[in-house]
């Protein structure tokens, strides 16, 4: 389809799974010409894409990725850009809404769909260990330094709130998630963690284990770890976190 004014869809597909994909996200793929992503992503939704006109790239090539969405867009093109989780969680939405400041791109449109994020996919399996107060944090340091990083981590472990580790650890990258857990540690010695690896994907594995205990060898950048707080519980098989219910309402408990 062609338009006169360019559009751009970020959408996030969900962590993984087809079923996890919104009703919107698979409309508005189904309305784009153009379907553009990391090609590690664009295999969990191969069977939605057939016969559409498809860019695909490996990892570190998003500026080139979001450039060419623009381009096409100001052709007239109705295209989709994907990310895993939520478009706008650590996806593409924000490296868009950058490039487009310049002039050429104004007569373009985005629109931002939302996605079911890893760290909600992974909380629902291990149970309800959101329930209150959290924080996420990246632990990829190719666009943040380990300094801003561990001062993050930090600032978390401090304030007691239940963490979301995304990108714990790779190959070639294990130290800063070890530091972390050592962060943690210094505050919490008693905390659950759960580690979830291929959330709605093949392979799926999910894990609950104290903190001091952490099976590092079953995490990478296919795993999502989940810290506890001191209100974090881990009871028949279900990791969750307590919102104070029984404190303030103790005689229906």
């Amino acid at each position: 389809m062609i338009n006169n004014k360019g559009k751009v869809y970020a959408i996030g597909i969900g962590p993984g799974g087809i079923e996890l994909l919104t009703p919107k996200a698979r409309k508005k793929i189904e309305d784009s010409d153009i379907i553009i992503g990391y090609s590690l992503y664009l295999e969990h939704i191969k069977k939605l894409i057939e016969g559409k006109e498809i860019y695909s790239s490996g990892m570190k090539k998003e500026i080139d990725r979001c450039a060419f969405a623009l381009n096409k867009a100001v052709e007239g093109r109705t295209v989709s850009v994907i990310s895993s989780g939520d478009a706008g969680i650590y996806g593409m939405a924000g490296l868009l809404f950058e490039i487009m400041k310049k002039e050429e791109y104004s007569n373009v449109d985005i629109e931002v769909v939302p996605g079911v994020t890893a760290a909600s996919t992974a909380a629902a399996l291990l149970g309800a260990p959101l329930m209150n107060d959290y924080a996420s944090i990246s632990l990829s340091n190719l666009m943040t330094s380990d300094e801003v990083i561990l001062k993050r981590v930090q600032a978390v472990a401090e304030s007691d709130l239940v963490c979301v580790l995304y990108n714990p650890q790779s190959k070639k990258r294990k130290d800063l998630f070890r530091q972390t857990i050592d962060i943690f540690l210094r505050h919490h010695k008693d905390t659950y963690a759960g580690i979830v690896r291929n959330a709605s994907r093949e392979n799926e594995e999910v894990i609950v284990s104290t903190l001091e205990n952490i099976p590092f060898e079953k995490v990478d950048m296919t795993t999502l770890v989940v810290i506890g707080n001191s209100n974090t519980v881990y009871e028949n098989g279900y990791l969750y976190t307590t919102r104070g219910y029984k404190d303030k309402y103790a005689e229906k408990f």
